[in-house]
């Protein structure tokens, strides 16, 4: 590694060339943007009656969404048509809606409202900035549970769930996990849809946001986690699972549709609830993604393809980055994902917060040290979060090159 002179004097020239680069969140970049816009224009003025009777335009329809979009996103979670219902543009809405709907009312086969106890939920580190938020505003105290590269510690979780009743649930990503890029194994698929748990409504919220998201590296595998639903409708605990998913970063980014999956008795009972909020979700959209998706090439797993090859050169530029200027050092290793948006470093040392304060301000933005804790809190100062997604491959190699030129002066210096 180059003397702390040198690092400094590189430091200083980078700094002169006055750099704004962001690498902080998983946003698709124009190109991936572009293969949708065909979407904007495919639904024509008279052509506002779906083959089922459905007028978009009027309130008829329901709070499941319409039927030919539960049809052709189904393959999204791997889930039968009348196990999904589709929702507006948000996952992550469906998700707090179903909270929400648990504290008042109670979820499963105990439906008491969580409210009346002390809810807590296990998430598994480092995880999904936005779960956290989302729990602690709900006022769930969060029990974090270490990733294990298959998915989350489960003697642990087997452990805290039989012991406590207040443990409601697990909130996770089961493919390509925020920010591991790690996907459950399905071992532990089937011992999560299995395990005896202290709460009779213990839930498992899996937050399917890349389940198709495959860079499609070449010689490299292309696997989703087990399906969830059907391992607890097999191991006879057919409430205990909700999926969601979106298409968010297939079609267009917070302009797409969500989606819930779970049981039909679940659902049944969600619609009911849902409905008392509402009367149906925006059928017009939906209707769009229903043609647009019909209409590509390839369908939904063609596109998924296209935003493979525009991705997977930008993932591997920030991956060559590190080998060259990380690999053989011993001051950090990191995820090389098959999927998903993310990379993980994890540095040997407490070098996060100051890694990220340093490469700020050479104008690299990166993901808040500690982000993918709860409440901010990484007990290591260790993990930094990469989203190489957004900007074009020279900036990403840019961007990388400052970040490893921090660490190594963190790690001189000493951490924060």
């Amino acid at each position: 590694m180059e003397s702390r002179e040198e690092l400094k004097d590189k430091f200083e020239r980078c700094r002169s060339l006055g750099l704004k680069l962001n690498i902080q969140r998983g946003q698709p970049s124009p190109e991936n943007l572009a293969l949708s816009d065909p979407m904007l224009t495919i639904l024509k003025p008279g052509e506002t009656t779906t083959a089922q009777g459905i007028d978009l335009r009027n309130y008829p329809g329901g709070p499941a969404g319409l039927g030919e979009a539960r049809e052709i996103l189904s393959p999204l979670l791997g889930v039968r048509p009348e196990e999904l219902m589709v929702g507006n543009n948000s996952s992550l809405k469906l998700l707090a809606d179903l909270l929400k709907w648990a504290l008042l009312a109670g979820l499963g086969d105990t439906p008491v409202p969580w409210v009346r106890g002390k809810p807590k939920i296990l998430v598994p580190v480092p995880g999904y900035d936005r779960h956290f938020t989302l729990l602690d505003s709900l006022g769930f105290e969060m029990i974090p549970v270490p990733l294990e590269g298959d998915g989350p510690d489960l003697d642990r979780v087997e452990k805290i769930a039989a012991s406590d009743p207040e443990v409601k649930g697990l909130l996770f990503v089961p493919t390509y996990s925020n920010p591991t890029g790690e996907t459950t194994s399905d071992e532990k698929i089937r011992r999560l849809a299995a395990m005896r748990c202290a709460a009779p409504d213990f839930t498992l919220f899996a937050d399917e946001a890349y389940r198709i998201h495959h860079l499609y590296k070449p010689g490299r595998p292309v696997r989703s986690a087990l399906n969830l639903l059907s391992s607890c409708r097999e191991a006879g605990n057919p409430h205990r699972a909700y999926l969601f998913g979106s298409t968010s970063k297939i079609t267009f980014a917070g302009a797409g549709i969500g989606c819930l999956a779970s049981g039909t008795e679940n659902l049944a009972r969600l619609s009911r609830l849902f409905g008392a909020e509402f009367i149906g979700p925006n059928k017009i959209e939906q209707y769009r993604h229903v043609l647009f998706l019909r209409s590509y090439p390839g369908g939904m797993e063609g596109l998924m393809k296209d935003h493979g090859a525009i991705l997977r050169p930008k993932f591997e530029a920030a991956e060559g980055v590190l080998e060259r200027e990380l690999g053989g050092t011993g001051l950090a290793r990191w995820t090389n994902p098959e999927g998903g948006y993310f990379i993980n470093l994890t540095a040997a040392g407490p070098f996060a917060r100051r890694t990220v304060a340093l490469a700020e301000e050479l104008g690299v933005s990166l993901t808040p040290a500690g982000a993918a804790f709860p409440h901010g809190r990484d007990p290591e100062d260790a993990h930094i979060r990469i989203a190489p997604t957004r900007p074009p491959v020279e900036e990403v190699v840019q961007a990388m090159e400052i970040l490893c030129l921090c660490l190594k002066l963190a790690s001189l210096e000493g951490g924060s």
